[in-house]
């Protein structure tokens, strides 16, 4: 090995060395995500099917609240409000069978095409023959088409965060934002250019993935384009403040990837990418709902899945709204050309 190969490796190591807040970070990081798994997935028993409760499960007025059905082993019982959305879960068989808890004799939905529902019928009847059925139908949806916008928006997340707090970043640390202060450019100015420019990219290699998997795996789609083309360009604007507010000061890319992927990681964990937050601890779906991708993600299924309208989805467009003018705010106001 030549001297100038190892002169550079020494001259790295002293960089990483002297950026203490980068290798702190890079010290806590695993350990920090490790934790966080283990907390979020530890608990009892795997279950093998899952029922919405209406009602206290703790203290249901009519019915005893150790009902004997609730007793049934493997099947996690988690409360849920009653409404259309909640029978819209047995009919899509997100959930295997709905159980009304405040009324006497019982009422519950199952849906007559799910195998585990109609388990769990016998098992409830079983424990209460005049327990009221209220039959539901409906295809269960298929894992990909639950799946892929969760995929869509985990890239949209990655591609805005790093897109532009990595780049920011880097141009400060490399004086080119300071080359471009000596010029008539205004703030602003620059900011909006960044921000456009990558808005414009991820809509378009957004739009290009989707098509594609549209047509290989003919994906489901209820709602309308125009709607999900909303949802895409404002979760994509959150995501892209959330980099500037980031990016807005730091000169060191060490800590700018380290607190982005501080930021990207819970959300890919909590934000229900890969499973659904329903029956999740209330701290779960607490910590969740602090997360732009959650907003996005209950959008985007929404319309992709049950066909939601602007008025359906308002909620999370709202959120979403206000995420973006707080983020955009917030990151113009600390911007600096220089690190100093």
């Amino acid at each position: 090995m030549s001297r100038r190969i190892v002169a550079m490796i020494r001259a790295r190591i002293r960089e990483v060395l002297r950026d203490r807040s980068a290798l702190a970070w890079n010290f806590l990081f695993a350990p920090l995500l490790v934790i966080g798994m283990a907390t979020v997935f530890s608990g009892g028993p795997q279950t093998v099917a899952k029922v919405g409760v209406i009602g206290d499960l703790g203290a249901a007025p009519l019915l005893p609240a150790t009902h004997p059905f609730l007793a049934t082993p493997a099947v996690d019982f988690y409360p849920e409000v009653e409404g259309e959305k909640a029978i819209a879960k047995v009919q899509r068989q997100r959930i295997d069978l709905l159980f009304d808890l405040r009324v006497s004799p019982a009422r519950y939905w199952v849906n007559g095409e799910s195998a585990k529902g109609q388990l769990l019928q016998q098992l409830l009847l079983s424990s209460e023959p005049s327990a009221r059925v209220q039959p539901v139908t409906g295809a269960s949806i298929r894992y990909a088409d639950w799946l892929v916008p969760g995929l869509l928006a985990l890239n949209i997340m990655f591609s805005s965060l790093f897109a532009i707090g990595h780049v920011i970043v880097r141009y400060r640390k490399s004086g080119y934002l300071k080359r471009l202060n000596g010029t008539p450019l205004r703030a602003f100015e620059f900011i909006s250019a960044q921000l456009i420019a990558c808005l414009l990219l991820s809509i378009v290699i957004t739009g290009g993935v989707y098509a594609g998997c549209s047509a290989l795996l003919d994906l489901r789609m209820e709602g309308s384009y125009w709607t999900l083309l909303l949802v895409t360009a404002l979760g994509s604007m959150t995501m892209i403040a959330m980099s500037l507010l980031v990016s807005a000061r730091i000169a060191s890319e060490e800590l700018s990837g380290g607190l982005l992927n501080l930021i990207s990681w819970p959300m890919l964990v909590l934000s229900g990418v890969f499973f659904s937050l329903d029956g999740a601890p209330a701290l779960v779906q607490a910590a969740a709902s602090l997360f732009p991708l959650t907003h996005m993600l209950e959008a985007a299924r929404a319309v992709m899945l049950d066909g939601a309208g602007l008025v359906d989805i308002a909620q999370p467009l709202l959120v979403l709204s206000a995420m973006t003018a707080l983020f955009l705010a917030l990151g113009a106001g600390t911007f600096r050309w220089t690190q100093e």
